[in-house]
């Protein structure tokens, strides 16, 4: 079983939200300028930029700023560069361009006109802004793993988390796949960035929210990243990556990592591969790799799909939850570059995340109800009792449905960051309903969940941010996680701390997988 879930030498990518996000909503470029209007007060919704005045508008309690621009992605595979600074007043109304999608896990990729390369934008909501508010800033990092989504699909809107939180939300537009992470670095300085160019996005990202949120009303010395699915994995990124230590203090990762997605990443070796035989697709030569600045997407994105199934191939690599070969698209370990280690490692944790804490979790049943490679077959006996001493109160046909293929990985990360002895982890477990899948937590996180668990769950990810634990009226007291304790909010109907409530189950369905 173990071999199957994990996979042959388990490059296993990470797949998005069920809702793989399509973006329909109105997007725009990032907008003209209106020169009209002025004043940088919180009662007409204008703050003020590095670059210029930005005018949002004001709905369901909140105070939006759609679309502004935190770089310029003017070339591929290059880091951006700093946004051309404008007169007068910046529309923040409407939604900007997202990154070009890719395909994911079977799906086709999707493109149209509200896609480009230069996509670096970012959506705010608060509930008052100006200087002087303080107030813990939560920045959300989107699913789809390093393929497609965007922040800009409506489950992500920050409103409701803002306003009944008070806390300032903002979701980050950065590209994506081959335009995020093809690894041209052997064909010149220019592109020695290039594995590494849509984490690089994110973390300019996150040094224009330390340059600006405190004019939207946010406390740039209280920076919480939190993700889901692929945001997950993008946040353990940044959590390796030495440059950038310091520009977020906390973290909440949601179902977010793989055993290669996630606890670890592609060697330079293979992105290297990669790179070659994409450029072999396109029949452009080592001395004339500018020549891909002028390829067409749908040209493009074709031979980078042929590409890794061929280094798939090589390298004895499946695609996530698929037979199939191939690599799905992610940051790149480079001792030399911009990520030098793992997130996971032999002795503890990657070292820039040691002061980092950390809310980390996944949900009962994942991907197992619509994958065959995620479901548990052939339960015994012993692993059914194991499943019900765990689950008292699922019925014992749900064992075929436990996660086994994002909760090791979880609990491995958990595990190691604990190892570390710097800044404390929280960890849950999502098991409200009857099929807790993959995503399923996400309306509660923003604030749009049912029931006790619907004002719970948001108001423990805010306290989190806030304080850096996540106590709330209503929820048990919620104890660090530790590897002799094994703490974990199991988070229900009627929540409940346990400890280590399903060792001995992931021992018996995954006995070769050592965390």
């Amino acid at each position: 079983m173990a071999d199957r879930l994990i996979g042959r030498r388990a490059f296993v990518g990470l797949a998005g939200t069920l809702i793989l996000t399509t973006t329909a909503l109105s997007a725009c470029s990032n907008g003209g300028t209106n020169t009209s209007g002025g004043g940088t007060g919180a009662s007409d919704g204008i703050a003020e930029t590095t670059a210029g005045r930005v005018r949002g508008t004001y709905q369901d309690g909140a105070w939006r700023f759609l679309g502004v621009p935190y770089a310029r992605a003017t070339e591929r595979f290059v880091p951006a560069q700093a946004v051309d600074p404008w007169e007068g007043i910046q529309e923040a109304d409407a939604y900007g361009k997202t990154s070009y999608q890719a395909a994911l896990l079977g799906m086709p990729a999707q493109n149209g006109s509200d896609n480009d390369n230069d996509c670096l934008n970012l959506n705010i909501w608060t509930p008052e802004p100006g200087v002087g508010g303080g107030r813990p800033v939560m920045v959300w990092l989107h699913g789809g793993g390093f393929s497609t989504g965007s922040a800009n699909d409506e489950g992500y809107d920050g409103a409701a988390l803002a306003v009944g939180q008070d806390v300032v939300v903002v979701g980050i537009n950065h590209r994506l796949n081959a335009f995020g992470h093809l690894d041209l670095s052997a064909y010149g300085d220019k592109y020695r960035q290039s594995s590494n160019v849509g984490i690089i996005d994110i973390q300019t990202a996150l040094q224009w929210v330390q340059d600006n949120i405190a004019v939207f009303g946010g406390d740039p010395g209280n920076i919480t990243l939190f993700g889901q699915s692929g945001g997950g994995a993008k946040i353990l990124a940044l959590m390796a990556a030495p440059d950038a230590q310091g520009l977020f203090h906390r973290a909440i990762i949601q179902s977010g990592a793989t055993e290669a997605m996630g606890v670890s990443f592609s060697s330079k070796e293979i992105s290297e591969r990669l790179g070659e035989l994409t450029l072999q697709e396109l029949s452009i030569a080592a001395d004339d790799v500018e020549a891909i600045q002028d390829v067409g997407v749908d040209e493009l994105l074709a031979a980078s799909d042929a590409a890794r199934e061929q280094t798939g191939r090589e390298f004895d690599v499946n695609l996530a939850l698929s037979a199939d070969y191939g690599i799905e698209w992610g940051p790149v370990i480079d001792p030399d570059g911009y990520m030098p280690t793992a997130p996971v490692t032999d002795t503890g944790f990657a070292e820039p995340g040691r002061d980092v804490a950390l809310l980390i979790g996944s949900n009962f049943s994942e991907w197992t109800h619509i994958s065959e490679l995620a479901q548990q077959t052939d339960i015994t006996a012993e692993q059914t009792a194991a499943f019900e001493a765990a689950y008292p109160s699922r019925p014992a046909t749900d064992a075929t449905y436990v996660d086994s293929f994002i909760r090791l990985p979880m609990l491995k990360i958990m595990s190691h960051k604990a190892d570390q002895g710097g800044a404390d982890v929280y960890a849950y477990l999502f098991n409200y309903g009857d099929d807790p899948y993959h995503g399923a937590e996400i309306p509660y996180v923003f604030g749009r969940g049912e029931g006790s668990l619907g004002e719970q769950i948001p108001a423990a990810w805010a306290s989190f941010a806030s304080t850096g634990a996540p106590a709330v009226p209503g929820l048990p007291d919620w104890e660090p996680y530790t590897r002799e304790g094994g703490a974990t909010m199991l988070l229900d109907e009627d929540s409940e701390l346990v400890h280590h409530h399903d060792r001995e189950l992931m021992a018996l369905l995954e006995p070769d997988y050592k965390y």
